[in-house]
């Protein structure tokens, strides 16, 4: 195991995220299932998120902006939105957290606090946050900061089913 950066991470507001997401979630009684890859980029006041298959297929590109979300598929079809949770479960089938995940995928609450120190974790950590429960389960190293490797994200889907979210990050870059 390396050895991980120590001391105060800072949250960045601009990052670029790379990676692999698998989603387990109720639909008419029964639990589906869906995995593939994913390209988040997150500026100032936006965010840009593209799904891909697991083979690398473009399947969806979804862009945000203060009061607008906009979802647009491989085939050119496009929906808007005021919410892109909302917007992600009526196109999707499950919901999207993005505004809490551009805080969780650094390892941060919603409020901008660290979740776990950056000196070595010694195991998963939760926090509740939005409706979800939030693990960090694994860390990495990433320059001279320590960041996710590995973040679970369960709730109840309010008719008594879980979705459940497990995102492992492979590759991360803070912009300026």
């Amino acid at each position: 195991m390396v050895p991980l950066p120590s001391g105060q991470r800072s949250y960045r507001e601009v990052v670029t995220v790379g990676g692999r997401l698998s989603v387990r979630y109720p639909e008419n009684g029964k639990t589906q299932s869906v995995q593939g890859k994913f390209l988040w980029s997150q500026q100032l006041g936006s965010t840009a998120i593209e799904l891909y298959s697991p083979l690398g297929q473009t399947l969806a590109r979804i862009a945000i902006a203060p009061g607008r979300a906009t979802f647009e598929t491989a085939r050119g079809a496009s929906r808007t939105a005021a919410s892109a949770d909302a917007l992600t479960r009526e196109t999707l089938g499950w919901p999207l957290p993005v505004d809490g995940l551009r805080y969780w995928l650094q390892g941060f609450d919603r409020a901008g606090q660290q979740v776990l120190p950056a000196a070595a974790p010694s195991g998963p950590d939760s926090f509740r946050s939005d409706g979800w429960l939030i693990r960090v389960t694994d860390w990495q190293s990433a320059g001279n900061a320590a960041i996710p490797k590995r973040v679970d994200l369960s709730r109840d889907d309010g008719q008594g089913g879980e979705i459940a979210l497990r995102i492992v990050i492979d590759d991360w870059r803070a912009g300026e």
